[in-house]
């Protein structure tokens, strides 16, 4: 994957966290192509394409109209032809009780959008060097939410 292009997608409903993101993303010394939709919807038409290029992780808000990310989550995670798709919600919210729906329907890691640019490109590079593979067969509570 080091030298491949790392398809990333982020469904955010937010114009400014989406274009913040973008940049920082852009920033990292990661090639990357990535992927903004405005909402679930959007983003759960898009990965019923035909031939489309899944992307490695999607970055999930929670908080979105028309479908939310939770809905998301869910339908991705019964779709087996997205086994492959690693997903990081992507939330201001801290609540337990969102952390633990996300982590009992499958999500790989909870990140809370930071307030700083500087974390957010720091939480960002460190989401896209996982090694996916590890991580998610030793998936556990502990290690799901992600701070910085």
């Amino acid at each position: 994957m080091a030298l491949n292009t790392l398809n990333v997608a982020l469904a955010d409903d937010d114009e400014d966290d989406r274009l913040v993101f973008k940049d920082a993303i852009d920033e990292l010394k990661i090639k990357t192509k990535l992927s903004l939709f405005i909402n679930g919807k959007e983003l759960m038409d898009y990965l019923r394409l035909p031939n489309v290029i899944l992307p490695e992780i999607i970055f999930l808000d929670l908080n979105m109209p028309v479908k939310n990310g939770m809905q998301c989550l869910k339908e991705i995670r019964e779709n087996p032809q997205l086994n492959g798709v690693s997903v990081a919600i992507y939330s201001t919210s801290s609540s337990e009780k969102d952390i633990e729906e996300t982590f009992i329907n499958g999500a790989n890691v909870y990140i809370n959008k930071p307030n700083k640019f500087c974390d957010l490109k720091s939480v960002i590079e460190k989401v896209l060097q996982l090694n996916w593979q590890y991580q998610t067969s030793t998936l556990n509570r502990d290690n799901f939410l992600l701070r910085i």
